[in-house]
């Protein structure tokens, strides 16, 4: 088909039409798929059809849209930040895909003029809301999936959604959703909690299955959650939603309420937290409490880190953090971060040299040692630069740093190097939570340091106890810190550890010796910090 074909107009004279449209999109073309919908939209709103009609053949269309957004998606989900041109332009492409979708719904609630407020009318209202509120989390959400910093004025358009809903008193009006693979009833408070939840548990610190699971979890227990507004009688919550700034959850700004300013009770669901916890103690699995299959291993971990924020709690934090003003030095790559570690480039423990059968004759006959006849290739040293970042904060175990700048992609749970502000020495961290700003290439990103100042050594797997006869790669040994109750560890590259396999080490000055790994301490992407024993 030719792109002229393709961006025809089209007509949707009637629901019939629609419903045939619908079932002819080419779903094994995402892409192809995403233009035709968006045409189908269009036409939507721009034809002659029924609000019932036009809001009958946006549910049949919601299904076919999740699909062929999220396949779209997957060209940026997990990709290292800033996005490359391709994949933001799939990003931008699932924001437009949602946003049409929203005005579409609104669209539907502006064209219907009800005869009689019945109960009908009630619940048409109520879904159209749950949608509108629907689609612009779908905004919110895939800035969060992508990493992307939000644009502004997002979150007062959903609080004007749910503002709504509560003056027409449908907010709490159950209403259907295909979408709900748990089939439960849903309602515009359900959804509208359930974003401030994801939103409260620190989305950009998460990885895609983790923050996925944050969401799905979000979901199942938003109705156990009541939002409601402030009561004068009662201590000040000490955090509240305030419908008319342009913020999420935010902690009580200590000023006088507001008609606007609404508090949550999570007390229930805090019970059923406690509940689920006692449950997956007790070594019941998570499947059979309904938590997912996928979570196995990960729920009771994720639950406990879930109490704090989706109870309102404090975060008490283990080291106080200083606003500081600097700049630091970063390196990723593991051969670059040895070299700004070692203050040498990587290389092989030297060996005894090789000799051919005819070296061997030559010094039998003349009895003196035999250079090579091909002279060594002159090999360049490889450079290995840094990029400077503006320090905003530090604590005694992370910083917060920011580039304005396009520089090298970085991704979630990626092990790094660093010179601080106030060192002289670079050591090792793993960013913790990332942000793209704008398609600038502006970063920022939360860090942890690693315990210890790292040695560069070079590691290689033994076999049957003996060394082996493959290449050393570089690592890093930390030292043991009883005092913060630290083991000794490798920091390995991943797929290298196997539980009681044995490593040659080298760490300089021809020092071989030999270690047993013990247990995985901390898991990033592309690395593994390891305990180990010496032999």
């Amino acid at each position: 088909m030719s792109n002229d074909k393709r961006n025809l107009p089209v007509s949707i004279p009637d629901f019939d039409a629609g419903m045939e449209y619908l079932a002819q999109l080419p779903l094994a073309n995402p892409i192809l798929a995403e233009q035709k919908l968006a045409h189908f939209l269009n036409a939507l709103q721009g034809g002659h059809l029924t609000p019932d009609e036009m809001f009958r053949l946006l549910e049949q269309a919601r299904v076919s849209q999740c699909f062929v957004a999220e396949e779209l998606a997957r060209s940026y989900y997990n990709k290292a930040l800033p996005l490359a041109a391709d994949e933001l332009a799939a990003f931008q492409l699932v924001l437009r895909a949602w946003r049409r979708m929203e005005k579409a719904y609104a669209a539907c609630a502006r064209a219907q003029q009800p005869a009689t407020a019945s109960p009908q009318y009630r619940n048409f209202v109520a879904t159209v809301l749950h949608r509108c509120i629907h689609y612009v989390g779908a905004v919110i959400v895939e800035h969060y999936r992508a990493r992307q910093e939000l644009p502004k004025g997002l979150w007062l358009e959903l609080h004007g959604y749910f503002a709504t809903a509560e003056e027409w008193g449908v907010a709490t009006e159950p209403v259907s959703d295909a979408l709900d693979t748990a089939g439960q009833l849903a309602h515009c408070a359900g959804a509208y909690i359930t974003l401030l939840l994801t939103d409260v548990a620190s989305p950009y610190s998460h990885g895609l299955r983790d923050l996925n699971l944050i969401r799905r979890w979000a979901g199942m227990w938003a109705p156990l959650v009541t939002i409601l507004p402030l009561d004068e009688h009662q201590a000040p919550p000490s955090y509240i939603v305030d419908l008319d700034k342009d913020a999420a959850l935010h902690p009580f700004p200590k000023v006088a309420p507001t008609a606007a300013i609404r508090r949550l009770d999570t007390s229930k669901l805090g019970m059923k937290i406690s509940h689920v916890l006692e449950q997956l103690r007790q070594k019941i699995s998570p499947t059979r409490l309904g938590l997912g299959e996928e979570t196995y291993g990960n729920a009771t971990q994720m639950l406990e880190y879930l109490v704090r924020p989706w109870l309102q709690g404090e975060s008490p934090r283990r080291f106080r953090r200083f606003s500081t003003i600097g700049t630091a030095k970063v390196v990723s790559g593991i051969e670059a971060m040895y070299f700004h570690i070692a203050n040498q480039v990587f290389g092989q423990p030297l060996a005894p040299p090789a000799y051919t059968r005819r070296d061997y004759d030559h010094m039998f006959i003349f009895g003196e040692r035999v250079e090579s006849d091909v002279p060594a290739a002159l090999q360049p040293e490889p450079e290995f630069g840094f990029e400077e970042w503006g320090v905003l904060n530090h604590s005694a175990n992370g910083f917060r740093l920011s580039r304005t700048i396009n520089g090298e992609r970085l991704m979630h749970s990626q092990l790094i190097a660093m010179q601080p502000h106030d060192g002289d020495q670079f050591i090792l961290a793993m960013v913790t939570w990332l942000l793209q700003r704008g398609e600038s290439g502006g970063l920022d990103m939360g860090i942890h340091t690693l315990p210890g100042v790292p040695l560069g050594v070079g590691v290689r797997m033994m076999v049957a106890g003996a060394p082996s006869n493959e290449k050393f790669i570089p690592a890093f040994l930390l030292p043991g810190l009883p005092a913060m109750k630290e083991e000794q560890s490798l920091v390995l590259s991943s797929g290298l550890y196997q539980a009681s396999r044995q490593l040659e080490v080298h760490s300089g000055n021809g020092n071989l010796w030999q270690a047993r790994m013990v247990h995985v301490l901390q898991r990033g992407t592309g690395f593994d910090r390891v305990s180990y024993q010496v032999l």
